[in-house]
């Protein structure tokens, strides 16, 4: 499928309230297990989410449509929320992520996305030339893949639990995601 602005932004609207709905009020048990070193937790995720809504597409997409191929996007730090989010409850991370969320889809919404504006390309510091489209798009799959993460992460809290069952479930048995 192409990349249509409308459904992207219907579904990146929808991001801070799947998480909500999935993670607030969880024991903490549930939220910041991980699948073993260099793999991330809820509350992690949630995090880095954040902290992508703060410094990472709106701003890339501002450089693409200002300065085009001219200026690299600055690169993005990964694991930047194991300090930024220290100190906060999930509950508070995922409030930011929303409210950080509500303020960048504004944010779209003013810059009058085209299909002109979407051709413009950027350079990323690691892939080299890629267009709007493609960052928006990813910034979709991006959500997606921690959802997706998030998900996976707390059923594997249950993989001994649910006993034989294991064989018929799919998220017990794909590889681990770390990152």
């Amino acid at each position: 499928m192409d990349y249509q602005h409308e459904q992207a932004v219907e579904m990146l609207r929808r991001t801070p309230a799947t998480l909500t709905a999935l993670l607030r009020g969880l024991p903490d048990v549930w939220t910041t297990s991980t699948e073993g070193p260099d793999t991330w937790s809820a509350y992690d995720i949630v995090g880095h989410l954040l902290h992508g809504e703060e410094t990472d597409w709106i701003v890339r997409a501002r450089v693409i449509l200002e300065h085009g191929e001219k200026q690299p996007f600055d690169t993005f730090n990964r694991a930047a929320m194991f300090e930024q989010s220290q100190g906060r409850s999930l509950d508070q991370l995922l409030a930011a992520f929303a409210q950080a969320r509500a303020k960048n889809l504004a944010t779209l919404r003013e810059l009058r996305i085209t299909p002109e504006k979407l051709a413009l390309t950027g350079i990323h510091p690691a892939l080299g030339t890629v267009t709007l489209s493609q960052l928006l798009a990813t910034w979709v799959v991006h959500d997606l893949n921690h959802i997706g993460q998030i998900v996976e992460v707390m059923s594997r809290q249950y993989a001994e639990a649910v006993g034989p069952w294991n064989a018929y479930l799919a998220i017990l048995t794909r590889p681990i995601l770390t990152e």
